[in-house]
């Protein structure tokens, strides 16, 4: 895939907002620390001029802020989890807005989450990729800041099968990446092109328990 034109489409504050295109969706997900933004950043050809903010505390994305790419697709940038420093009343507005994107999104045809290549998933991991499957989204893994392993961590090539097992995906769902060198970049962009080739599935996936 080619980035060939990137713009700004709009944002959901709340569920229940109409959204922004009717284009395919894939969106980005991952704890508030994982440098989410740069990786969108990298993966849209921004690396200096920044379209995904990227802030040095986590926890800077508070909607869901799409992004149309090439005219043909959206990339959804949603809010991350666990680690930023605010409120429990916004980090539990960003979970009732995050799991009514992704029970009601028709367009969404993928999910790519995020996790620290240097540390192994947390329960809360897990829980979103338990989310993921109940309503059925397919899901890539984007290991990041692998540039940050020490060398010998990966010449034994142990991280991505760990994460695999950890996550209970396969691990060809799983890409080593790094926004810095632009390592996986590629992959990535390959893997997200079979995404967007896979038909729209049914809106209200997964509301079974009666939540958003």
């Amino acid at each position: 895939m080619m980035i060939r034109s990137v713009e700004f489409a709009g944002a959901i504050a709340a569920p229940g907002q109409p959204f922004p295109s009717p284009l395919p969706q894939i969106a980005f997900a991952g704890r508030s620390n994982v440098g989410k933004s740069s990786l969108i950043n990298r993966l849209l050809g921004r690396p200096r001029r920044r379209i995904a903010r990227v802030s040095a505390s986590p926890g800077k994305t508070r909607e869901l802020n799409f992004y149309r790419v090439n005219g043909s697709f959206c990339l959804v940038d949603l809010p991350g989890s666990g680690f930023a420093r605010v409120p429990a009343r916004v980090r539990e507005e960003w979970r009732v807005l995050v799991r009514w994107y992704l029970a009601e999104s028709a367009p969404l045809r993928g999910v790519v989450y995020l996790v620290d290549a240097r540390h192994p998933p947390k329960d809360g991991d897990r829980e979103f990729m338990d989310r993921l499957a109940e309503v059925a989204v397919p899901t890539l893994i984007a290991l990041t800041k692998v540039d940050k392993l020490r060398p010998s961590v990966r010449e034994r090539g142990e991280t991505a099968a760990r994460a695999a097992r950890s996550l209970g995906v396969d691990e060809d769902q799983v890409v080593e990446s790094s926004a810095r060198t632009g390592e996986g970049a590629a992959a990535l962009l390959e893997a997200m092109e079979a995404l967007l080739a896979l038909p729209a599935r049914r809106a209200g996936a997964g509301r079974a328990e009666g939540k958003p």
